[in-house]
Formats: structure tokens, sequence, C-alpha cells
């Protein structure tokens, strides 16, 4: 006489797929848990974080200067680094730094040294151009307070840019040139004239051309 009991094989099936059911389920709820707990916050595009919009003034990014309407006379060939300033629902003037990425580079060049492919008609006179500030690689802040006069490279991974032609990639990884961005004077302020005329960091075009979208029909 045997001193184990043999086990029917069909209930030692059914008990390993019911063991193996059971724990994949659990792995499911662990993983959805987690899943749920690591997402991202729902987005809101909020005022503060809308790209810079037709209308908006330009004003210092600079901890000693920020919130100053950035002057003509400010500007030359070292990187100037500014906000887009437009209005909250109630009229009150709001600085759209709710997203980092607004960050702005302006620079002042003699007539003459910005050249093409630079959209010389989104400059004023040829001479005050603006540019996204964040740089198309990983997304860091091309203003590093080291720049040399009339050049821009960013500070983590020394992707370069030529600001008078029209921010085009001269070094590094950079898959793209920064998106510029339209610019006039009214009075002595300068003032943004439309959005970007390419896709900003982070935007792809479709996911850019949504975003404007989202904005003009937020606004009405």
């Amino acid at each position: 006489m045997t001193r184990y009991k043999r086990e029917d094989p069909e209930i030692t099936r059914r008990k390993f797929i019911n063991t193996a059911l059971g724990a994949t389920a659990a792995v499911g709820t662990v993983s959805l848990v987690s899943a749920l707990g690591t997402a991202n916050p729902v987005f809101r595009l909020t005022r503060d974080k809308m790209p810079p919009l037709k209308g908006d003034i330009l004003v210092h990014a600079s901890e000693d200067k920020e919130g100053q309407p950035v002057t003509v006379a400010e500007l030359g060939e070292k990187l100037v680094r500014a906000w887009p300033q437009g209005k909250d629902a109630q009229g009150q003037p709001l600085i759209r730094k709710g997203d980092p990425n607004n960050v702005l580079a302006l620079y002042k060049f003699p007539k003459g040294q910005i050249v093409a492919p630079t959209n010389m008609d989104a400059t004023i006179d040829g001479e005050i151009v603006a540019y996204s500030d964040i740089c198309t690689h990983a997304g860091c802040s091309v203003g590093d307070n080291d720049q040399q006069v009339g050049e821009m490279k960013c500070p983590c991974h020394s992707g370069q840019y030529d600001p008078k032609r029209a921010c085009m990639v001269v070094g590094g990884p950079p898959p793209r040139r920064l998106a510029q961005l339209p610019i006039r004077l009214e009075g002595s302020n300068l003032v943004v004239a439309d959005f970007f005329l390419e896709n900003p960091y982070p935007f792809n075009e479709s996911e850019w051309e949504a975003r404007k979208k989202a904005v003009e029909d937020q606004l009405g």
C-alpha cells in the first residue's frame, strides 16, 4: 500500500489554472494601481501656460528685471531672455511662465547681418529677432549666462545654433532649429505678432497645430 495519495491529473490541472489566473489578476491589479499612481495629472491649458500670443508684450525673464518690458536699447548681440506677458481673464497683466518652455531669446544685430532662412518679415527692421530659448534636443534653456556674444550654445549637451540664420543647428545633437517668433514694435514695447512660425520644443508639427487650435478655441 502506497504511503502517498495519488491526485487526479484533471484536478491538479484545474488547481494550476486557477492559481495562475489568480496570480495574473493580482499582478494586473498591482500594475493598474502603479500606473494610476504614476500617471501625469490632466493638463489644463490655463492662460499662464498658453504659448506666446499675438499682442503679448515681451518682458525680462532675468530675476533682477523680471516683468519689466524689454526695450530696444537693452538689446544687442548678447542674448536677452524674455517672457511673453499677456492678460488674465479679468484683463490684468499675466506673465505666461506657467510653462517654462515659453522663455524666449532676443537679439539685435547690425543691419544686414540677419540673413535667410530667417523670416525677415517676422523681425523688427531686419535687426531684432526672437526665438524659442528651449533647445530642441532635450529641452534645456539655451540662455546660459556664459553665452558668448552672437552665439547660442546649449549648456546641457553643447547644441549650437546660429541666431543670424534662423537659429539653424551648426553643431551638436539638436534635431532641428529653434522656432522663430514673429515680433513687432509697438511704441517702446516689443510685441508678439503671431504664433511661433515652426513647432517649438516639445511639440511635433501635428501637436503644435493642435495646441494652436486649442488656444484659439479657448479664447474664442
